[in-house]
């Protein structure tokens, strides 16, 4: 797997970018103003600034980011790809009747091979972020094959979307390592997890049902929690939490809950410093 964008380009890009939605201030943010798709749009990257540009703080690097540093009654609601597409299109349309933000984290495989749908996903105005290549262990990687993993999906992601990727990498498996986060903080990225996961993706066949994944979701809300669901259902032949997702916004507006999106949380980061 080889990226087809220039190291060093995608590297300074990546970096300038993060320092861009770091510097860019958000009125009116420490109220959590509604937010939407359209409304979140991404700073413009400074290439080759990257050096003189402030660093992210403490909150964002050095660890995973499981829940937003907020005592606010937020979440956020990501979606990964790496499989199939069954899911999508009821997941975007609901999103859509909600007007509601998400960010999904595809792997440069998936983009590779579903690149319609990754473009689909980045016309309707979500943000997506970094899910690695070929989803593997980066604990038995290398830093030097990490990097492969990273700057890969990265590459397929821009060429799919037609959009800069966001700076936030999931792990696959959420196995995250110190020397591993560390890799991803060196390449302008925040290691951004979950603080559960609705385990819909194992399907019937896996022992999961629509209520089983809509009860994960709600039994994690809590200020600045971030609901991790999938697109596809890896072969399992239903993807429940396409079905769950109304139930869990529901769930959540009926709690008190606002749904915000990830790329205010990084702005946010920056303001609280």
């Amino acid at each position: 797997m080889t990226a087809t964008v220039g190291v060093t380009v995608v590297d300074v890009e990546r970096r300038s970018a993060l320092a861009g939605l770091l510097c860019t201030g958000v009125a009116g943010f420490a109220g959590f103003a509604p937010s939407s798709p359209a409304a979140s749009a991404q700073a413009p990257a400074r290439t080759g600034r990257a050096a003189a540009g402030p660093r992210p703080p403490a909150s964002l690097l050095g660890d995973e980011i499981r829940r937003l540093p907020t005592s606010r009654k937020v979440l956020a609601l990501t979606f990964n790809a790496a499989w199939d597409v069954d899911g999508i299109d009821t997941v975007l349309a609901e999103l859509r009747r909600r007007k509601l933000p998400a960010t999904f984290f595809p792997t440069g495989a998936f983009a590779e091979a579903r690149p319609a749908a990754v473009r689909t996903i980045a016309d309707a105005g979500h943000g997506l972020g970094n899910h690695s290549y070929s989803h593997p262990y980066f604990r038995d990687l290398s830093t030097a094959e990490r990097a492969e993993e990273v700057r890969g999906a990265d590459a397929a992601i821009r060429a799919a979307a037609g959009t800069e990727p966001l700076p936030f990498f999931r792990f696959p498996y959420s196995a995250t390592t110190p020397d591993a986060i560390a890799d991803v903080n060196d390449l302008g990225y925040a290691a951004i997890e979950f603080s559960a996961d609705t385990n819909g993706y194992l399907g019937p066949q896996g022992g999961m049902s629509v209520d089983e994944a809509v009860e994960r979701a709600v039994d994690a809300f809590a200020p600045g929690a971030i609901i991790q669901m999938h697109v596809g259902n890896n072969g399992a032949g239903v993807v429940l939490d396409a079905e769950a997702l109304p139930l869990i916004v529901d769930a959540a507006v009926a709690d008190g809950y606002e749904i915000v999106d990830l790329r205010q949380f990084l702005v946010a980061a920056a303001e609280t410093r």
